[in-house]
């Protein structure tokens, strides 16, 4: 299960926790503006804008698990179990495969509002990479500097709806997702008056009691209320360090410790990694389970105009400033 969000303190930031039992052995990847597309209904795509983000390459293709491009546009995928329908290929529609949507939008625009437009026109259809590599069933979080937008193929058609949290977790679909907040509209960060009964004076013997009730378990119902009240109440300086220092406690707030989500045998699931896109710089910044330092890939010191794709190894490993 996954949790993609976005911070705006001053600059801007998109990225997200990827939560699952095993790696795929994902790297940073660059794909220059020379790298040719080659999509399965819709052509080759020669030229366009580069993009960077967290992907497994297979056969000399990125599969994007999230990126931005250039322009700093943001997308990434999360889970969405029994729920995601892909379609067959349809007449007078951009057919386009889930695994080669991430770079299908983030290519060709550079705004939300130019991914509505491509989206308005969209099927998503049911072709996978190959045989060993199966369509995930997914939906999508695309965000700007401005706003964020939510996508979603099922049976009754494909979805596009506002995100005014600016948080996406897995199930249920996001317009119920969204309405679950209603049940939890009487957290503060302040703290709460006494209303129990005005014949029995009751103590604050604590800070934080304003946000009693607020879910700690980590169903994908439960953490996008956590990670969506952290989200909108966050505050921090204005710079980048700053800006995404807070991201990542953000993204904590939905974060699985291994031994507390069991799948089967000696499976866990846990968060592999935890990204933050710097739609303004063009920086990748990452943590991983057992590297809780943040890394960073600085886009804009690749060559851009190249054909090759560029691709990093996590560094997975902890890493402990001794300071004796």
């Amino acid at each position: 299960m996954c949790t993609a969000a976005t911070y705006y303190p001053q600059n801007h930031y998109f990225g997200r926790n990827l939560d699952f039992e095993f790696s795929y052995d994902e790297t940073v990847t660059v794909t220059p503006r020379n790298f040719p597309f080659h999509f399965c209904q819709m052509g080759d795509l020669n030229h366009h804008y580069a993009i960077i983000g967290m992907a497994y390459v297979a056969n000399g293709y990125p599969l994007y698990y999230d990126a931005m491009n250039e322009k700093g546009l943001g997308m990434g995928g999360l889970m969405f179990a029994n729920n995601a329908d892909y379609k067959p290929q349809a007449a007078g529609k951009d057919n386009v495969s889930p695994y080669e949507f991430i770079p299908w939008i983030l290519s060709q625009c550079a705004t939300v509002d130019e991914a509505k437009a491509l989206l308005a026109r969209i099927n998503l259809v049911n072709i996978p990479f190959s045989d060993e590599l199966p369509l995930s069933e997914l939906h999508w979080m695309i965000a700007d500097k401005n706003s964020s937008i939510v996508v979603e193929s099922m049976k009754d058609g494909l979805h596009v709806y506002d995100n005014p949290v600016g948080v996406l977790t897995n199930n249920p679909p996001f317009p119920q997702q969204l309405f679950g907040l209603n049940n939890y509209r009487h957290l503060s960060v302040d703290q709460p008056a006494d209303t129990f009964s005005a014949s029995l004076p009751l103590d604050l013997y604590s800070r934080g009691m304003g946000g009693i009730g607020l879910p700690g378990d980590l169903s994908s119902a439960s953490r996008f209320t956590k990670v969506a009240f952290t989200r909108l109440n966050s505050k921090s300086g204005t710079s980048e360090a700053e800006g995404v220092s807070q991201f990542f406690h953000i993204l904590g707030a939905g974060e699985q410790q291994r031994g507390l989500t069991h799948i089967t045998d000696d499976k866990y699931e846990i968060t592999l990694y935890s990204s933050c896109s710097s739609l303004d710089t063009g920086i990748y910044y990452y943590t991983t389970y057992e590297n809780r330092q943040i890394s960073a890939v600085d886009m804009t010191k690749e060559n851009l105009d190249a054909a090759a794709l560029v691709s990093y190894p996590l560094i997975d490993t902890q890493q402990i400033k001794y300071q004796n």
